[in-house]
């Protein structure tokens, strides 16, 4: 059984940073794409940040949170990560870390982050951006 466990949420101010954390257990990370996505009040979940299962791992990011934010992985380690800087009020939201562990080492998970992608799901860490 694949188990995600989200941590390193909280509150910042605007112009801070905070980096979430995603543990994962049950299986190794290779040729598994992760993906974050959050979920505002009253909004529907989005996709902010993904991470290809193969060995570049290459990104994708939603376009108000490039160049702010990092997604990364650390296989030996069995961790994801999300780096967020220079956060907006509007960042504010609980944020959920998924796998999609049928994507193979091929794909892209710039195509492939819709919530019907991910096989599985963490609980969500809360973000709260405010002075």
């Amino acid at each position: 059984q694949v188990q995600l466990v989200e941590s390193g949420g909280g509150l910042v101010q605007p112009g801070g940073s905070l980096k979430l954390s995603c543990a994962v257990s049950g299986r190794t990370l290779d040729n598994v794409a992760f993906t974050w996505f959050r979920e505002a009040p009253g909004k529907e979940r989005e996709a902010v940040a993904c991470i290809s299962g193969s060995v570049s791992g290459t990104p994708w990011y939603l376009l108000p949170v490039l160049g702010r934010f990092t997604i990364s992985r650390d296989n030996a380690e069995n961790m994801v990560y999300l780096q967020m800087n220079s956060l907006k009020p509007e960042d504010t939201a609980v944020y959920y870390c998924a796998a999609d562990v049928t994507a193979g080492p091929k794909s892209y998970c710039g195509n492939r982050h819709g919530t019907h992608d991910m096989d599985y799901w963490g609980k969500g860490t809360p973000v709260t951006v405010s002075s």
